[in-house]
């Protein structure tokens, strides 16, 4: 019998920054249980930590004795064999580990999290001679024989002491507590109480009527009955009490509570719990769409391309209907049985397109970002893995989800930044992951916008995708006129107020008038960038960061918008003793403070970061600007693109400059996509639009570029630049970021490593060691290293394997130790 006994083992993905997975050996009773993509519980040192079995196997490993697994949690996989093979890749793409793949692809819902609990020793005998007891002691044993087990929580509750540490220590030291883990999963289901007649009343013949009879006297506890009988139908159809109805519908109104309670106990209803869903989407009323004839056009051309090519890029100027041709596709491909992705890149883009999508799709649309709660995200999470949500509307952390039938994957304001993620990581950018996800799957992807980014416009015009374009406004609209406003002659003149032009002034006004709304772009959130001590030049800076404090009005402090550290205005300077300071520049604070003064009859909402931190802001201020009760509304980046306002007649773009002149290779691109999509914004019905840009240099030609929305002007011309100069997309980039507390550290650190890999590179393909504009972030200083690779000549899995040894070698120096190095492909 034991010749026939297999050990077997699996190894486990945990989410921890290690670049290997760990293996365990299955105990026998869960042996022939287990399968790949199950949740397994491990011991990892110290720490029981939530694992994926990523293979089962019966090899020993070699280096060490593997443990024991604690304890398998799922009867189904959380992940598919799809998702395996992308964790995989993203892990080698953007170099990092799995385990850090891993922590960002599942929500956090799906992990387990553990709980201290105290109880008593197995072998704990209270007659014991010797042992002597306090009070509070007594009254925590008392409590453990009938409660057998606590948390610390309830414990100190209990005692009604606030540190019960002190205490626990003297029992364990008796040996009278142990103190163990409970492990639980975080995400639990939703769950109602429901309420029911017994089903006695209802099997016998004229029961009911009895009851009536015999509940004369009672007058509370027949109102609750005739109260559930009109709330459930049971004379039309007596199965339907078997559902019951919602204890809290039956309640609400005003009913006693004290005669429900007798009605249960006396075995009239009874009570029972169902499982609901936290997410839900009212049932949509399938509205047709109709599309215009250059629409159709489209549509047509985009179907005959996604049968011939795997991606192709719709690029469509503002307000041409995009979205609506969208939407025809998606039913194409829900009609086929196939799951639709829908990505946005920004949370506030959902809150108007989910209103769209629900009057066309109803609640087969399931919605997955951040401003849900936990519990949500894992109900869409197994709603995609159940078919329960064929279509997904999500940023970007959406490509993450359990899809087994994807088709089509659409990638809306592909060229946004916010589709890439930063840190930690993987520092992974959604447009490329979806390219990769729609290869796992063999299904189609349509990138759209109304100013492609150059990689995939390039891309498209050498027929790498397919490529259509819709060079008209949906029905009777036409492109906004674009004005520009000489900011350095209004300072000349004396006609600035605050950082207002006169003519921006006036055509707000006129436009608060004529009941139209307007939009105003800055994109800086905050007060005023910093504040200054007039007498001796005294700028706050933060403590853990190297750049200057922002000035919050509102909340009346500075704060640093890297680490959120916050430090109070000083009254006097503190280094001259000044009560000279003033603030610098402005941002949407601002902006939103001065329009109180200069327009004290308009009504201004403002959009940014600081405003938006709650879970229905977003849906709250897009709804007051929806239904007119907003006149002007303030925002930063957010406000820019996709969103659809039938009254907006003017925008203005308060700052152009500070958008043109930033030390990028893209900044020219950037300030392009940005001003033209703000600018789309405007006169997006039958009413033409206006955009007024405040600059100190109306005769930059990327203005002349904007006036004539002439996209491929700025595409030839940088392009052509970025071919002279090898950026990206005749080039791909990887930046190297070295941190370390100590500045001269940071600085060795980056130099022995670009001369180690220097050899293997080239000298052509290295720019640095650099130290950034902003060379301290959360008492780390930065130094980065710009690695540039000719695309199709170079072998990109050899140059990542170099670097990454390298890094490894250079950390385990003795001096190096505490440093960082982390990898970022393809930064935007």
């Amino acid at each position: 019998m034991s010749g026939d006994h297999k050990t077997v083992f699996v190894d486990v993905l945990l989410p921890v920054p290690v670049p290997r997975y760990f293996t365990y050996q299955v105990p026998d009773h869960l042996t022939g249980q287990l399968e790949f993509g199950f949740r397994v519980i491990v011991q990892f040192g110290r720490k029981i930590l939530t694992g994926i079995i990523w293979n089962i196997h019966e090899k020993t490993p070699e280096h060490y004795k593997a443990r024991y697994l604690l304890d398998s949690i799922d009867q189904d996989p959380v992940i598919s064999p799809p998702q395996k093979k992308l964790f995989e890749w993203l892990a080698e793409y953007y170099m990092c580990t799995p385990g850090e793949v891993m922590n960002a692809a599942l929500p956090t819902g799906l992990k387990l999290s553990s709980e201290s609990k105290i109880q008593l020793h197995p072998e704990f005998n209270p007659d014991r001679t010797g042992l002597t007891f306090s009070d509070t002691e007594w009254e925590l044993i008392k409590s453990l024989e009938f409660d057998k087990s606590l948390t610390y929580p309830q414990a100190a509750k209990i005692l009604d002491i606030k540190n019960i540490y002190h205490v626990l220590k003297s029992l364990l030291h008796k040996e009278v507590v142990i103190l163990f883990e409970e492990i639980r999963e975080k995400y639990q289901p939703k769950k109602e109480k429901m309420v029911r007649i017994v089903n006695g009343f209802l099997e016998e013949e004229n029961a009911l009527e009895g009851l009536f009879e015999t509940l004369e006297k009672h007058p509370k506890q027949v109102d609750i009955l005739l109260t559930y009988l009109k709330l459930v139908p049971i004379y039309d159809d007596p199965g339907i009490n078997r559902k019951g109805v919602s204890k809290s519908i039956l309640l609400k109104n005003d009913l006693s509570r004290s005669s429900y309670e007798t009605l249960k106990k006396n075995g009239i209803l009874e009570e029972f719990e169902i499982t609901t869903p936290r997410f839900t989407l009212p049932e949509g009323d399938h509205h047709r769409i109709v599309l215009s004839e250059e629409q159709e056009i489209a549509r047509k051309h985009l179907s005959g391309l996604l049968g011939r090519k795997e991606t192709v890029l719709l690029h469509g100027i503002t307000g041409s209907g995009k979205t609506e041709i969208y939407l025809t596709l998606i039913q194409e491909y829900l009609e086929q049985g196939k799951q639709v992705l829908y990505l946005l890149p920004e949370i506030a883009l959902t809150t108007q397109i989910v209103e769209r999508l629900i009057g066309v799709f109803g609640t087969i649309m399931g919605v997955y970002h951040s401003k849900y709660s936990d519990n949500e995200r894992v109900e869409v999470w197994h709603g995609v893995r159940t078919g329960r949500f064929q279509l997904v509307l999500g940023v970007r952390s959406a490509v993450f989800l359990p899809f087994d039938r994807l088709g089509l994957i659409i990638i809306d304001e592909e060229q946004e930044n916010s589709f890439k993620q930063t840190e930690p990581a993987p520092r992974y950018h959604a447009r490329d992951t979806a390219l990769y996800l729609s290869f796992l799957h063999g299904s189609k992807t349509l990138l759209g916008s109304a100013t492609p980014s150059l990689e995939s416009y390039y891309l498209a015009k050498n027929s790498k995708y397919g490529y259509v374009q819709l060079k008209k406004r949906y029905g009777p609209a036409v492109l906004p006129e674009i004005r520009l406003v000489n900011i350095r002659l209004e300072r000349k003149n004396k006609t600035l107020k605050s950082n207002f032009s006169t003519e921006l002034l006036q055509e707000l006004e006129k436009t608060c008038k004529r009941g139209k709304q307007s939009i105003l772009f800055q994109n800086r959130r905050g007060y005023s960038p910093f504040v200054i001590c007039d007498d001796c030049g005294w700028i706050p800076q933060c403590r853990q960061c190297s750049v200057s404090l922002t000035y919050h009005m509102y909340s009346d402090d500075l704060r640093c918008h890297y680490c959120g550290f916050k430090n109070h205005i000083p009254a006097a300077c503190p280094a001259c003793g000044s009560t000279k300071i003033r603030t610098v520049g402005f941002g949407t604070e601002k902006i939103e403070d001065d329009l109180k003064i200069y327009l004290p009859e308009a009504r201004l909402k403002r959009m940014d970061l600081d405003t938006t931190r709650s879970r229905y802001s977003y849906q709250k201020i897009l709804h007051a600007f929806d239904s007119g009760e907003t006149d002007i509304l303030i925002g930063t980046q957010m406000i820019t693109k996709g969103l659809d306002f039938g009254l907006v007649t003017l925008v203005g773009i308060m700052d152009a400059d500070r958008m043109m002149y930033f030390p990028d290779f893209r900044s020219a691109e950037k300030a392009f996509q940005m001003i033209v999509q703000v600018s789309g914004r405007a006169g997006r019905r039958d009413e033409k639009g206006m955009v007024l840009i405040q600059t100190s240099n109306p005769d930059h030609e990327l203005f002349e570029w904007v006036r004539q929305n002439d996209y491929e002007k700025m595409a030839a011309v940088e392009l052509q630049e970025r071919k002279n100069y090898g950026y990206p997309p005749f080039t791909r980039i990887i930046d190297i970021i070295i941190r370390h507390k100590d500045r001269e550290t940071a600085r060795k650190i980056a130099q022995v490593y670009t001369n180690e890999i220097r050899p293997g590179l080239g000298e052509g393909r290295i720019l640095g060691p650099e130290e950034p504009l902003i060379s301290k972030i959360r008492n780390e200083y930065l130094f980065h290293i710009l690695i540039k690779l000719e695309r199709d000549k170079v072998n990109l899995q050899y140059v990542k394997s170099l670097l990454y040894d390298i890094s490894i070698q250079i950390l385990n120096v003795r001096d190096f130790k505490s440093g960082r190095i982390h990898f970022n492909v393809d930064p935007v």
